[in-house]
């Protein structure tokens, strides 16, 4: 395929990948508003959040080893209708349950989308080529992830719409995503017959990770460390994970292919892909409500506050895939990546309420860069070692457990933040000579509009003093994707779409 043709094959992927992506982050700024609407609490802020990745996560292996199997376009149409009919149930939602509830299943198709739009890409262009348009794909993100806070603020301040159009919004662009694949997607025919679906690993794998982000949600708040309920469902996770794991090793079409991921190479960079997704989902969720609870800005002014981070999107992305492209080596992008994200972190964890903006937004500039410049790139040195048939499952691994760490990463910051915030308040109540009592506990949160305009005050200032902390965390996270990066094998990305023959992937496989 030519360049022309590639971009028209390209045309409703791109879309479809920025409805998917714009579906996460249209929320991000609305979602004080929204919780406050609808009577939430951090806990279901937080999980507003997670439900969606959390499906998203455990679903994308699934829909990689489909994409091997079955007709790929397909289930790409199949995938977008499910996203519609979620994000119309998302907007009529008349409770934070039901909007939990239906975000879990707009996750099922997101994490849809995002991993066949990468199969299907890789379908079509060898790994050297694809970094020149995975360059268009890191921008498209970007333009969603900065597009998205910024319509959501706007929706969200507009009377005559409101934060239900967050999710309306979606319906059109999918609709046109579907017009546009019918008429430009052409691909072969590569289904296989004889084929088995690897349902219990799928069960067991989201299963456990879903105990463990439940556990990790509730204690030190619902119950403690050292008690029943952390041996239960942690003792359960881990169990329900070990057993997936053996049943990967015994089944014909496991939906995680050990084989692939044991290996040097794709082991280190799905390694290194967790602490980049930790940046790329935390980042803007907790940036969003910090500029809003803390800081006092409305939706649409947090959204603008996050363009420096999704400028250093856009412009890593573009840059790095030309590079890549133009010398066909990634480890170097990678590893400056990543060294960039760690100190992005580092800045961003020692923010309080009163940290300069310019600052803040240097600091975001320099996350971006680092997602920017790593992210599709760990894809890529995956998706080089791997032959066609495998590229869906491959893609689908790389994927998961970088939705793995957006989805730990929420979890973990969202329990972090909220411990943090609630000893934050507390303390300050105790010096303004405020009666602590478990009422007034249940009261911190971020819906702050029916409290004392003092009791306000003190609470902004827990969550701004608090939000540095969970950036340490995250920095710390960074750095052991840097020593990942650091062991990284330097490899040249092949020309081909295919590897050239058995001994040769298994030679490549060795390496």
């Amino acid at each position: 395929m030519n360049h022309r043709q590639v971009l028209e094959s390209l045309s409703g992927l791109l879309l479809v990948l920025f409805v998917a992506m714009i579906s996460g982050t249209v929320v991000s700024v609305a979602l004080p508003q929204i919780i406050g609407a609808l009577n939430g609490t951090q806990s279901q802020f937080t999980w507003v959040i997670t439900a969606s990745l959390l499906a998203s996560t455990a679903s994308t292996p699934i829909w990689g080893k489909l994409a091997d199997l079955f007709d790929k376009k397909l289930l790409l149409q199949i995938s977008i209708v499910l996203f519609t009919v979620a994000s119309l149930a998302c907007g009529f939602a008349q409770n934070a349950g039901q909007l939990i509830a239906f975000r879990a299943v707009q996750g099922l198709a997101m994490g849809a989308v995002q991993i066949l739009a990468q199969v299907i890409i890789a379908a079509m262009i060898s790994p050297k080529e694809r970094g020149r348009y995975n360059g268009y794909l890191g921008a498209v993100m970007a333009v969603a992830t900065v597009g998205g806070p910024l319509l959501g603020g706007l929706l969200t301040d507009t009377s005559w719409l409101g934060w239900r159009w967050c999710f309306f919004i979606a319906v059109p662009f999918t609709a046109v995503a579907l017009v546009l694949l019918a008429k430009t997607l052409h691909l072969p025919d590569t289904r296989r017959t004889g084929v088995s679906i690897d349902y219990w690993g799928a069960t067991l794998i989201a299963t456990g990770v879903s105990v463990l982000l439940i556990w990790v949600t509730f204690v030190g708040n619902s119950f403690a460390w050292l008690s029943w309920q952390t041996a239960a469902m942690a003792g359960g996770g881990v169990v329900l994970l070990a057993l997936a794991t053996w049943v990967e090793t015994r089944v014909k079409e496991p939906v995680v292919p050990l084989h692939v991921i044991r290996r040097r190479t794709p082991a280190l960079a799905i390694l290194a892909s967790l602490a980049v997704g930790m940046a790329m989902f935390g980042g803007s969720v907790f940036l969003g409500q910090y500029f809003q609870t803390s800081r006092g800005f409305g939706p649409t002014e947090a959204g603008l506050l996050t363009i420096p981070m999704m400028a250093g999107v856009l412009l890593s992305s573009t840059i790095s895939g030309r590079m890549v492209s133009r010398t066909g080596r990634t480890k170097p992008y990678i590893m400056v990546g990543l060294i960039v994200l760690t100190a992005g972190f580092l800045g961003l964890s020692t923010i309080d309420h009163a940290t300069s903006l310019v600052l803040i937004s240097l600091y975001m500039l320099l996350v971006g860069i680092g997602v920017g410049m790593s992210m599709q790139n760990l894809v890529l040195v995956v998706q080089n070692t791997v032959p066609l048939r495998e590229i869906g499952a491959a893609s689908g691994a790389i994927t998961f457990f970088r939705s793995l760490g957006g989805t730990v990463g929420v979890s973990v910051l969202g329990a972090i933040l909220a411990n943090q915030v609630t000893a934050n308040a507390l303390e300050g109540l105790a010096k303004a000579g405020v009666p602590v009592t478990g009422a007034t506990t249940g009261k911190i949160g971020p819906n702050l509009g029916n409290l004392p305009e003092p009791i306000q005050e003190i609470i902004k200032v827990a969550y701004g003093d608090a939000t540095g902390h969970i950036f340490l965390v995250s920095a710390g996270i960074a750095v052991v994707g840097i020593i990942a990066a650091a062991f990284l094998k330097p490899a040249t990305l092949r020309d081909s779409l295919d590897l050239p023959s058995e001994p040769k992937q298994e030679a490549t496989a060795s390496a």
